[in-house]
């Protein structure tokens, strides 16, 4: 029996939404998948604020779905040296990659169109400055 490849899919979840399942969704089709998820140190220093959910929320949420078969610890970057070091074949991305890895070791799959952690935050602040506005804080 051939061993399933170990699949990485790096990500910040910092509002976990469908379009991370969708992703999550796909990268199983292609193995085990192991997520690569941003320390909130590494999310301070490059986003310049406090994730909304902590390292241990975000990856308590993400092991509870069921295409995820473990959750690391991760900088912002990723490169071959971190695939090697938890024995990674492939690393799953959409089309935004920035991280210095090998090509053959890379599958671009498109983003959901329409979401993003920073869209959803837009939201909810553009909600509580109308919530506030109207005077119907409780």
């Amino acid at each position: 029996m051939k061993k399933k490849k170990r699949i990485l899919v790096d990500m910040s979840a910092t509002l976990i939404h469908h379009g991370h399942v969708r992703l999550l969704k796909a990268a199983s089709q292609l193995g085990t998948v192991v997520v690569a998820l941003t320390t909130d140190d590494c999310l301070r220093a490059k986003k310049g604020y406090k994730p909304e959910l902590s390292f241990a929320e975000r990856k308590e949420i993400l092991e509870s779905i069921r295409y995820v078969d473990e959750v690391i610890p991760s900088p912002w970057k990723i490169d071959n040296a971190y695939l090697d070091q938890h024995k990674i074949d492939l690393l799953v991305h959409g089309h935004d990659n920035s991280n210095p890895i090998d090509p053959k070791r890379l599958v671009i799959l498109p983003r959901t169109r329409g979401i993003s952690s920073s869209l959803l935050r837009s939201r909810v602040l553009k909600a509580v400055a109308q919530i506030l506005a109207k005077g119907n804080v409780s």
